[in-house]
């Protein structure tokens, strides 16, 4: 299954994500992220966090999205790779 990388503090998002059967990586910078299908972060510039990714790995912005939302993004995404 795909690996997906979550910010640490989005711990709802990680337990959907593994229930659906993810792997799972927690990013806190940018070495973490890496050979990830996407990243979930819980604002909208992930630079804030000190976490930057690759130009083409897709981000999800989790602000305003419950983990249901989140997991069927991240469902599209990786049928879509």
């Amino acid at each position: 299954m795909a690996k997906i990388g979550v910010q640490s503090n989005l711990s709802d998002v990680q337990q959907e994500l593994q229930s659906k059967g993810y792997e799972v990586v927690q990013i806190e910078n940018e070495q973490d992220g890496q050979d990830c299908e996407c990243c979930i972060v819980s604002g909208r510039n992930a630079d804030v966090a000190g976490i930057s990714v690759p130009g083409q790995m897709s981000i999800i912005h989790a602000e305003g999205l419950s983990a249901e939302e989140i997991g069927q993004r991240v469902d599209e995404i990786v049928t879509q790779h």
